[in-house]
């Protein structure tokens, strides 16, 4: 397996190829940027492994998470997926907070819905589907062996913004209670924003963690 993260988009958001080294599929997750060269730039390097990317994951269903799935599958032919309560974020332009974060463009509708305990599998890669709300009613993590990409619910060293319409501290905290902070300390944290972390060190230093560990 490998994992490439690019930081991409106005809000420096964390897309992430990963890709399968014995079959050559791969997934991209979350392609936050606006611009083709971006795009070109993810697909130059999905090439360098010979790999073809059969997937793209929103985490959740803000356009700084989600702007670039409609050039993305245009060039890759790529299905989208996303959370089922965040499919309706794709392409209404009032509900996915457009104009907050500065971006034009809306997303095509999901090919496919997720939902809590779905696995998304790219060639020996398995991601199980963690629904883990708060940041947004839909978000989501996704859960690999080792590694576990947080989106917006967990940063190193904060969590993701409760302000939104359908967001909430309470149901955040619960998600990172309940759902990742019972994680092993090894596990490695990719996450939406910010440099990579783990679980250990999150429950350790992070102080929204504080609380509950």
């Amino acid at each position: 397996m490998f994992i490439k993260m690019f930081t991409v988009g106005m809000i420096s958001t964390n897309c992430y190829l990963v890709g399968c080294t014995e079959t050559k599929e791969a997934l991209v997750i979350d392609p936050g940027f606006g611009t083709k060269v971006e795009a070109e730039e993810i697909l130059g390097e999905a090439k360098k492994h010979g790999s073809k990317i059969k997937y793209i994951v929103n985490t959740h269903g803000h356009p700084d998470h989600t702007s670039g799935n409609k050039i993305l599958k245009e060039l890759t032919g790529a299905e989208i997926l996303i959370h089922e309560y965040d499919a309706s974020k794709l392409a209404n332009t009032s509900g996915n907070l457009l104009t907050l974060f500065g971006l034009h463009s809306t997303s095509p509708p999901a090919d496919k819905i997720l939902h809590e305990g779905d696995i998304i599998q790219v060639g020996t890669i398995k991601l199980k589907v963690l629904h883990t709300p708060g940041h947004s009613r839909g978000g989501i993590s996704l859960l690999g062996e080792d590694i576990v990409f947080t989106g917006d619910t967990l940063f190193a060293g904060s969590i993701g913004r409760y302000d939104f319409p359908d967001a909430s501290y309470k149901e955040l905290m619960r998600s990172i209670r309940d759902r990742l902070a019972t994680l092993p300390d090894h596990m490695k944290v990719y996450s939406g924003h910010g440099p990579p972390t783990t679980i250990g060190k999150e429950k350790r230093y992070n102080p929204f963690l504080q609380n509950f560990v």
